[in-house]
């Protein structure tokens, strides 16, 4: 049996391991640099009482079952939405890793879509709260997902994965200025930017994940917001953050972009 099978199982039981103490960090991450603070200083602390909170409550989903959602201090209760991101993030991790496990793709590549993972939680969220998609995660990403990329092309000897790369990075992220360009009421720079971060990891899987992935965000970005005006919970004027959407389809294109290009080629019989 292959070396890399026999530690497929201790992999993944690892990147999920590795998703709850990522996603503990993601809390402070979403709360912080929207508003500009650092994520390193102070430690967190109770927002009622401002106890710091010690150790022993800051194991990832266990410490806040054990505390029945509340502050050890004060009472003041803790969102369900830390645990739940926590837990979140661990799924996302397991995954990601599981596509390496069924050859999705290497597993030299597993770090940058681990990343690629942790910041989607991160810019997600913060859009829902604020419809920003920060410069503090978004500029710093393209270094990283270049640095991780170029490392996974080195294990890997795939230099034309990595060219594929760099021109899906720079044609989506043009493809989203011309957006912009044309409407930008309905297009924010923050998407732009973004917009060429997915590029780099849906130019690395190939042609179809990125056109599969482009599109999948204004697909399923249409069907949250014909839902949400048939439920009368928006208007036609009413500002919907788009990068969830970006996100959630990039992911789709990652994982299914080959399968449904195939098919849609054997379907109109191009193949």
């Amino acid at each position: 049996m292959n070396v890399l099978a026999e530690l497929t199982v201790p992999l993944i039981i690892i990147a999920g391991v590795l998703g709850l103490v990522i996603g503990s960090f993601l809390n402070v991450v979403v709360w912080r640099v929207p508003r500009g603070e650092s994520i390193a200083h102070p430690p967190s602390a109770c927002p009622k009482c401002h106890t710091p909170i010690a150790a022993r409550d800051n194991i990832p989903v266990v410490s806040w079952l054990l505390l029945r959602g509340k502050c050890r201090t004060c009472g003041e209760p803790i969102s369900a939405r830390y645990p739940l991101v926590e837990a979140g993030t661990a799924l996302a991790f397991v995954l990601v890793a599981l596509g390496a496990a069924f050859n999705v793709y290497a597993w030299a590549v597993v770090p940058a879509f681990l990343y690629l993972a942790a910041i989607s939680i991160a810019l997600a969220l913060i859009d829902l709260d604020t419809h920003t998609l920060p410069n503090a995660i978004v500029l710093p990403s393209y270094i990283v997902m270049a640095v991780l990329l170029t490392l996974a092309a080195l294990l890997t000897g795939d230099w034309g994965a990595l060219l594929q790369a760099t021109i899906g990075g720079v044609a989506l992220f043009l493809f989203y200025l011309l957006l912009a360009f044309i409407y930008p009421a309905g297009m924010g720079l923050g998407d732009v930017k973004l917009a060429g971060v997915l590029g780099l990891a849906l130019g690395w899987m190939g042609w179809p994940a990125l056109i599969v992935g482009a599109f999948a965000a204004f697909l399923l970005g249409g069907v949250f917001a014909i839902g949400l005006l048939i439920a009368r919970k928006a208007g036609r004027k009413s500002g919907i953050p788009f990068g969830p959407w970006m996100l959630a389809g990039a992911w789709v294109g990652i994982f299914f972009g080959d399968a449904i290009g195939t098919g849609y080629f054997e379907l109109v019989g191009l193949t």
